[in-house]
């Protein structure tokens, strides 16, 4: 039986990267997967492919609506190949989880695949593939989550589908009904409504992206509304049903009035469960909570004493970039060190565009918390950057304690945030003022001055090109 300091089961972006980092830290460690590519729902159906539709799509959809303005003229009818936009997504994929697969062998750390669950707290059993028992000093769970479903719903993934289906179906939809105003199904909502599909969004909250500042919603809202999205907030779905090729959904709004919804296709994106199934969980001690959740302490450590557990399966942000921090700060704890995460700092982004993208709090919780606060807020369109690239909607808030103007949290919508937000992260973790950001040069014309803007705007009411 092969012996190991450290396994590791699962391999999404946490669960490699903590393997990586156990590995860097000269610890023996190997890595079960029960799929035969490694990366997860992140690299496999989630995060990567649906950039890769998200990129192509705005390609097609600047090259209908305004190619013509900057001077380019393209003869004949631009057509989507939706075959070759899938494979081109493909690519992205497979050259991504095959990334995963160097960095394994380059760290000489074993990679077994098959479902791996707990014979006891040091021992694993590998069904699949590579069958084999190893024994492990320490174990991370790091197995992710799946797509949630409502009680009601028969996903049969052929005209009700989850977003796995939705990166990969043959066919543009005529009129795709997507429930929940998340991220995940207004992401893939945008992708078909840039190609030509008709797209209605069924809310049950009586906003989209409800967990992120009230500003953000308002006005992705207005863009998906300009797109000509039909989206319907305070709807409770309480029937989902195929007849033929038609799925037909009835709901009860606001008013508590029957509504219905005809389609081809409905994609149900209701958030996402943690993933423990065939863990075999109380053979090792571990024991979840209520949600389904491995239960942990303040180190990431389960109620199993050698066993730990980080990303989509624990409590928290359901985030890749979440669950590589805890991979690595499991991994820095097990070699003795003395690793930290600050989860108010986790930014949160969804990729439509404009993008948006926040971290930090956001007005409702400051003010639910009693916390005197200055706000800061700036337009993209007063950006030059944003004029010559026709990038107008959005705009940056920075909020500011009263007293000590230190910067509590930073929202945005506009073009690049997913990349600009980061600069906000750093300013954070370094407890900036935004007086201090508002004092540091910005290249110009770039993005990022909407955030020096912001900063100025929340210092003194002075930004200066408004």
């Amino acid at each position: 039986m092969s012996k190991y300091d450290v396994a590791v089961i699962g391999s999404g972006p946490g669960g490699y990267v903590a393997a990586i980092r156990c590995a860097q830290l000269g610890m023996k460690t190997a890595i079960i997967e029960k799929y035969s590519t490694l990366g997860g729902t992140c690299l496999n159906v989630g995060c990567i492919p649906s950039k890769a539709l998200l990129d192509s799509s705005h390609h097609y959809d600047d090259a209908v609506k305004h190619f013509e303005e900057h001077g380019i003229d393209i003869p004949g009818e631009i057509k989507v190949n939706l075959k070759q936009m899938i494979a081109r997504k493909q690519s992205v994929v497979d050259t991504t989880t095959g990334g995963v697969d160097f960095l394994m062998k380059k760290n000489k750390i074993d990679v077994y695949e098959g479902l791996g669950s707990f014979i006891d707290a040091t021992h694993i059993k590998i069904e699949g593939k590579d069958a084999t028992e190893i024994e492990a000093t320490n174990t991370i769970i790091a197995t992710g989550s799946k797509p949630s479903n409502l009680p009601f719903i028969t996903i049969d993934k052929e005209r009700i589908i989850t977003s796995t289906e939705a990166l990969k179906l043959k066919e543009v939809p005529k009129h795709l009904i997507v429930i929940g105003g998340g991220v995940i199904g207004l992401e893939l909502g945008q992708v078909y409504r840039r190609l030509g599909a008709e797209v209605s969004v069924v809310e049950y909250m009586d906003r989209i992206i409800p967990t992120m500042d009230a500003a953000l919603s308002k006005e992705l809202n207005k863009v998906f509304k300009k797109a000509k999205f039909k989206m319907n907030m305070s709807h409770k779905v309480k029937s989902v049903e195929r007849v033929g090729d038609e799925v037909i959904v009835k709901a009860d709004n606001k008013k508590g009035e029957e509504v219905e919804f005809k389609g081809d296709y409905c994609l149900v994106s209701v958030g996402r469960r943690p993933y423990t199934d065939g863990l075999n969980c109380e053979a090792a001690g571990v024991k979840l909570n209520d949600r389904g959740q491995v239960e942990v302490d303040g180190h990431l450590k389960t109620s199993a004493s050698n066993i730990y557990a980080i990303g989509d399966v624990i409590k928290g942000a359901m985030l890749a970039h979440k669950a590589e921090e805890e991979g690595v700060f499991v991994a820095e704890t097990l070699a003795g060190q003395k690793p930290h995460i600050d989860y108010n700092l986790i930014p949160g982004v969804v990729y439509t565009w404009p993008e948006v993208a926040a971290v930090g709090k956001t007005e409702e919780e400051l003010k639910e918390a009693g916390i005197e606060y200055k706000s800061g807020q700036f337009p993209m369109r007063a950006l030059g950057r944003s004029r010559a690239s026709m990038d107008t909607d959005g705009f940056v808030k920075i909020l500011a304690d009263k007293t000590t103007d230190e910067v509590l949290g930073v929202h945005m919508i506009g073009a690049r945030c997913a990349d600009l937000i980061a600069e906000a992260v750093t300013a954070m973790e370094f407890r900036a003022s935004a007086e201090d950001i508002s004092r540091m040069s910005h290249a110009h014309p770039t993005f990022a001055e909407a955030i020096k803007e912001a900063a100025l705007a929340a210092t003194d009411d002075r930004a200066l090109h408004v």
